[in-house]
């Protein structure tokens, strides 16, 4: 009989394989709840928090004792509306500095969670947005030999692209180019079964456009405006629920704060 320590292990693995998004999820958002939390803690005013707190309980407590009192209530009203303002304002710093930090860290990581990797023998669409109507008729695709075309490129003259289907044999890291007139323009391309880093798109834009949507740089000025790739969106499995990893994220990481609020006594 077969030792039950090899096919426990077997087991373990094959389940962080099949669900290493959603395991790097769970731990990430544990990790960076505990963050958040302790970085509140040592930038904000801990017993200015707590007192007014405790004075909006009051505040509250006194509407429900003496709601047959309407000058008290009225009273108490206008006070919680105060407290909450001087609550909002002891909590706003410290939130700025995490929400800070934290946008950059999702952007980062929506790379890898965001989208698959492409599927080799499955096509997928590459779209070119140009500068001109005119220019269209001028971009040609330029394809490594690992990958092909599987039918004749679409041109959309109202919004000046043109979209080729594509298809990959093997898997692999790529570069396909677009040449225009006496320019070439690059993308990079991945086809893999593993997590990894992604970038859609590749654009003529600032740094502050291109954050959100590309991990290249700006492709130099020239007819070719953008080259995108159609990857797929990824969701996670997680409690019988397929999520987008931004919401689950956010979700698991606001339940570990406020677990690790309760635990370290910090007031938020």
């Amino acid at each position: 009989m077969p030792s039950p320590t090899p096919i426990f292990l077997t087991a373990i693995r094959n389940i962080v394989s099949i669900s290493a998004p959603a395991a790097l999820v769970l731990v990430l958002s544990i990790v960076i709840g505990l963050l958040m939390v302790v970085l509140f803690r040592y930038t904000s005013d801990q017993k200015a928090i707590r007192i007014a707190k405790d004075q909006l309980k009051a505040h509250l407590l006194a509407v429900r004792l003496y709601q047959d009192q309407l000058p008290v209530v009225l009273a108490s009203y206008g006070r919680i509306l105060r407290g909450t303002g001087r609550y909002l304002r002891l909590a706003f710093t410290p939130l700025l500095i995490v929400i800070v930090p934290l946008t950059f860290l999702i952007v980062q990581l929506d790379r890898y969670f965001g989208w698959t990797p492409l599927i080799s023998g499955h096509s997928f669409l590459v779209t070119a947005s140009a500068k001109t109507v005119e220019d269209l008729d001028a971009l040609a695709l330029q394809l490594p030999e690992e990958l092909k075309t599987t039918a004749p490129p679409v041109h959309i003259p109202a919004d000046k692209r043109i979209v080729w289907r594509v298809e990959a044999a093997k898997d692999g890291a790529y570069d396909l180019k677009i040449a225009a007139a006496d320019q070439v323009a690059q993308k990079s391309l991945l086809v893999s079964p593993a997590l990894a880093r992604i970038s859609p798109e590749r654009l003529q834009a600032p740094y502050w456009k291109r954050m959100f949507v590309s991990g290249e740089s700006a492709l130099s000025d020239g007819p070719v405006q953008s080259i995108a790739v159609d990857y797929p969106v990824r969701t996670i499995a997680f409690a019988g629920i397929e999520w987008n990893w931004i919401w689950l994220f956010f979700v698991l990481s606001l339940a570990a704060g406020f677990l690790f609020k309760s635990l370290l006594g910090i007031e938020i």
